[in-house]
């Protein structure tokens, strides 16, 4: 029980600032009348579609962004792939004159 105590007793200065961290991002919360509320409803309303309109112009620009890497990967593997058959055609044309010359060896002796 004592372990309690002792970590309560660490953790109450820092509640304060998890308290304040917690609290919403936008705009304070003022103690005023009814209708000083309702004007800080829909001014916490108009900066909820502020930055809901923020974040579909980054959505935007984050998908144009991404269609352009979709294409460079796309370009990049057709020409890998075209490297690549290249490459097994080398391949086959050495083993191809290796074996030649192998034969062209085996049967002059």
């Amino acid at each position: 029980m004592a372990a309690w105590l002792a970590a309560l007793k660490a953790a109450l200065p820092y509640v304060e600032t998890v308290v304040s961290v917690a609290t919403p991002l936008f705009t304070k919360k003022r103690i005023e009348a009814a209708s000083g509320q309702m004007e800080l409803l829909q001014q916490q309303i108009a900066e909820l579609q502020s930055a809901s309109a923020q974040n579909a112009e980054n959505v935007k620009e984050i998908a144009a962004q991404l269609k352009n890497v979709v294409v460079a990967l796309e370009q990049a593997a057709a020409n890998m792939e075209r490297a690549h058959r290249r490459l097994r055609l080398l391949c086959v044309v050495a083993i191809a004159l290796a074996a030649s010359s192998l034969a062209f060896v085996l049967f002059r002796t």
